[in-house]
This record gives structure tokens, C-alpha cells and sequence, in this order.
């Protein structure tokens, strides 16, 4: 029998084995509707192990992750990065206590706070003014942080953002591990930075302590797959094991595992190869649009943050502010005349996420694209770039705890009613899923009135109960 487990499971559906076992589809595709693998969707059956008690076929795939990464140990997550975020969030900060974290984070930091009572601290990065682009943490920053918080237990931040911006996270780290602090790096979409030395070095390799890899991301595995590797001893084993029980499901899809274990197999049989053609075919295709006029390829050199540690050249990054367009047209013309799917709008830029599944073809029709768009649209752009409003979303001020607002006792009210009110509900643009607004955040005109611009333009602004986003729930007057 195979040891790989995606061979395995593969054999054990041609096999005749009869199951008298979950899933209800009986392993027969005559029972669905669809071209699904059920023959190979099982359930924890003698010889495939368990994921919460890995201890054969589970083990040793996840064994390999770490090998292939060069960590201390590797754990699959099912449940993407989201479950691994609470995971790693819960087993480095006791109930109740202090937590340093970056303010562009993904929702599910926020939710982690929130499960487990956690006073956070926030650190802005730099931001371009013109694009909305969050940029980098300052290390010393962090260092400025953690000795005015001496009860801080972990820091966390994201790197590389969504629009792939790199923070020094080796400074970063030794701050922290200067403060007796463990370092937690939402590195989602940089699960592929180990395979090539073109992209960025990967946290794993510069001290961080917990990485989190969404694999699904920008690998060839499956939606909803995700790794996270422990790499050091300053978060407990046995804590993230517990809460990575906790926030996935008993019964994790072995199509998901087995997509992960695939994927691993054919990177490190092919990987080289596969990323010599990937990142020759990218840069050609970032030199081709870097000759773009009005539709330019954002680069650290031409943004305002130009202190930009790092950067991953797979997020291509399309640029709107030089011509007539906003991002969401621009996103509209390339999906509707071109047929293109972008990885997300937003004000300003277009971003394409570009991952080594991407073909030569596929980036030529990217850059005739916009090289057109380009040509057609000149005679409608503006001879010199008027001076346009900041797209700044501004601090937030912090009055609760994210938990002693989503807890409280609430009243809705009109967005403009309620200006300095508290929060009780998070507010954001998705993707990226940062949140412009936090519970416990007082809500501020600046806010109101993005959540307006970006209505206007036709976004949709998640996370209120009201979908309209004409009402926002804040805490009683009472509490």
C-alpha cells in the first residue's frame, strides 16, 4: 500500500471494500448529483488514521509539511487559515490577558480576541495615502509597544498583506523575543515563498514562533486547506494541538488532507521546475505591464511608503489612480469584456494574484488586457493628476474590549446618528476582510463617511447586521 495518503486513499476507492460507515453517500456516485469524488471521501476508517491523534499515514504527512518547510512540527488545518489563526491566537494568550497585534489583520484575529476575552493592543502599519495599500510594521514600534505593555503575551501581524507587502519580521521577532514574547505571523498568502528565491524569505526561516499558511491560497491544493507550523518552544505544543482540535471539525475531509499531502509530493518532485516557469513567465508579464501608462503596476519604488522591507511580486497589482477609472471599473472591464477573474477590487487598483498554477497564456491574456484598456481609455484620462482626496480610513479610537462590546446590551441606529458612539459590530471590505471597524472602536465621521464612499462606488461593505449598511448597532446608553 501506498505511504503517500493522497496513493492511499486513492487505491482504497478502487478497492472493494463496502462501507458501513459515514458519509451517508455510501462512497456510490449514483447517489449525487454532480462529478464528486465520493469514492475517495471517508470517514476515520482503520488504516487512515486520525487527524486529532495522528499517529500513522496523518503524522507522516504532516511530518513531510514540516520538513518541506523547515519547522519544528507542521499541523493540517481544514478549516483554512481561519481556524489555525484562532488556534494559534488561543494557545499563546491565556483567557483574559494582552495581545499585541497589527490592525490590518484578517477578521479572524478579531475573532480570536473576541473568543477569548483578549485586551489588544493595536500597531498601524504605513499606509499610501493614494492607493488605500497598507504598508509595513515598524519593528521599532513593536519594541515601543512591548515596553509600554509589559503584560503583552504574544504579538501577531500579517505578512504579506493581501497586496503582498513584507515586514522586517527578523527585527520584529527579536523585539519580541526581547520581551519574553512569542511571535505569530499570519503569513496566508505566503505559502510559497520557501519554493523560490525570488519571492521573500519566509517567517518561518526569521524567528517567527507560529506561522499560518492558507496552502489553498497560492498553491496548487484545494479551497478551505491551510498548514500551521510551530517553531519554537515559546507557544505550548500541547495548547495549539488542543484548540486546533477545538476550532476544526471531528470529522476533517480527507479529500482536503489528501489535497494538502498531494500537493507537497508533487512540489517537492517537480517544485523547482514548476517555479522556474512560474516566476519566468511573472516577471515577463510585470516588465510588460510596468510599460503600462495610465494603468500602472504598483511597485514599493512608486508608492508613498517607500521604506517597503519587502515585497511579493506575485500580487500584481494594477493601479487606477493616473487615469478616469476607479478600481471597480477597471475590475468590471476586465471580467466582462476579457472574461478575467481578479482576486479583488478595490478604490483605487485591480489585484491579479498570480501563483504558480498560472500558465504563460494566461499571463499573456492578462497583459493584452490591460495594455489595451490602456489604448482605448487614453483620450479619457486627465493631463495631469488632479489632487484627489485621501483614502486614509484613519485610526480608530478604542474604548472596550471587542468582547465587552459584542456582549453589551446594543440599539441600532442611522450611521450619521451615531458618531461617537461604540461599535458593537465589525465593519469591513471583503476581500481583504481588514476591518475598517472594530467592536469597541467609537465611531468616527472620517468612518461614516468612508462606509459612504465606498457605497457609492458600489462595494459592498460586510460584517453589519443591517446588509443595507444604513445602520450600525453601538452600545446602550445605559451600559
Amino acid at each position: 500500500m501506498e505511504d503517500r495518503l493522497y496513493k492511499k486513499l486513492e487505491a482504497y476507492g478502487k478497492s472493494d471494500f463496502y462501507p458501513f460507515h459515514m458519509p451517508g453517500h455510501k462512497r456510490n456516485p449514483l447517489t449525487v448529483d454532480g462529478d464528486f469524488p465520493v469514492e475517495r471521501d471517508i470517514t476515520e476508517i482503520n488504516g487512515f488514521d486520525n487527524l486529532h491523534h495522528a499517529e500513522d499515514i496523518l503524522k507522516r504527512a504532516q511530518e513531510n509539511v514540516a520538513r518541506i518547510y523547515g519547522v519544528q512540527e507542521s499541523f493540517f488545518s481544514i478549516n483554512g487559515s481561519s481556524g489555525a489563526i484562532l488556534a494559534a491566537v488561543s494557545a499563546a494568550v491565556k483567557k483574559g490577558g494582552h495581545i499585541l497585534v497589527a490592525r490590518n489583520c484578517h477578521k479572524a484575529v478579531y475573532h480570536g480576541i473576541y473568543l477569548r476575552d483578549l485586551e489588544a493592543t493595536y500597531i498601524y502599519p504605513h499606509e499610501d495615502s493614494r492607493l488605500g495599500i497598507n504598508g509595513g510594521i515598524s519593528p521599532s514600534r513593536v519594541e515601543m509597544y512591548l515596553a509600554e505593555n509589559p503584560d503583552i503575551e504574544a504579538v501577531l501581524i500579517t505578512s504579506p498583506t493581501y497586496d503582498g507587502i513584507v515586514s522586517d519580521v527578523a527585527r520584529i521577532a527579536e523585539a519580541a523575543h526581547n520581551h519574553g514574547v512569542p511571535l505569530i505571523v499570519d503569513e496566508a498568502h505566503g505559502a510559497h515563498f520557501c519554493f523560490s528565491d525570488y519571492f521573500p524569505m519566509s517567517a518561518a526561516q526569521l524567528g517567527a514562533d507560529v506561522v499560518i499558511n492558507s496552502v489553498h491560497k497560492t498553491l496548487p491544493c484545494l479551497t478551505q486547506t491551510g498548514v500551521i507550523h510551530l517553531c519554537s518552544n515559546r507557544v505550548s505544543r500541547e495548547k495549539l494541538k488542543r484548540f486546533l482540535g477545538i476550532y476544526q471539525s471531528s470529522s476533517p475531509s480527507y479529500i482536503l488532507m489528501s489535497s494538502i499531502d498531494a500537493c507537497m509530493d508533487k512540489l517537492e518532485r517537480e517544485g523547482d521546475e514548476m517555479f522556474r516557469v512560474f516566476t519566468e513567465n511573472l516577471e515577463k508579464a510585470r516588465v510588460r505591464l510596468g510599460k503600462c501608462k495610465y494603468i500602472r503596476l504598483v511597485t514599493p519604488e512608486v508608492c508613498e511608503y517607500r521604506r517597503v522591507f519587502d515585497f511579493d511580486r506575485s500580487k500584481i497589482l494594477l493601479s487606477t489612480v493616473n487615469s478616469s477609472l476607479n478600481g471597480r471599473q477597471l475590475h468590471r472591464i476586465l471580467r466582462e469584456e476579457f472574461h478575467l477573474e481578479m482576486e479583488m477590487e478595490a478604490e483605487n487598483y485591480v489585484l491579479a494574484l498570480a501563483a504558480v498554477g498560472d500558465t504563460e497564456e494566461g499571463f499573456r491574456r492578462l497583459c493584452e488586457a490591460v495594455e489595451e484598456i490602456d489604448r482605448r481609455e487614453s483620450l479619457k484620462y486627465r493631463k495631469e493628476i488632479a489632487e484627489t482626496e485621501s483614502v486614509k480610513n484613519g485610526k480608530m479610537k478604542q474604548i472596550m474590549r471587542i468582547s465587552q462590546a459584542m456582549d453589551a446590551d446594543s440599539e441600532r441606529y442611522q450611521l450619521e446618528e451615531c458618531i461617537g458612539r461604540i461599535s458593537t459590530e465589525f465593519a469591513y471590505l471583503y476581500p481583504p476582510g481588514i476591518p475598517l471597524i472594530v467592536p469597541g472602536e467609537q465611531i468616527s465621521g472620517h468612518f461614516v463617511k468612508n462606509v459612504r464612499r465606498y457605497l457609492e462606488q458600489g462595494f459592498e461593505v460586510q460584517g453589519l447586521s443591517d446588509q443595507t449598511s444604513e445602520t450600525i448597532c453601538v452600545v446602550s446608553n445605559d451600559v
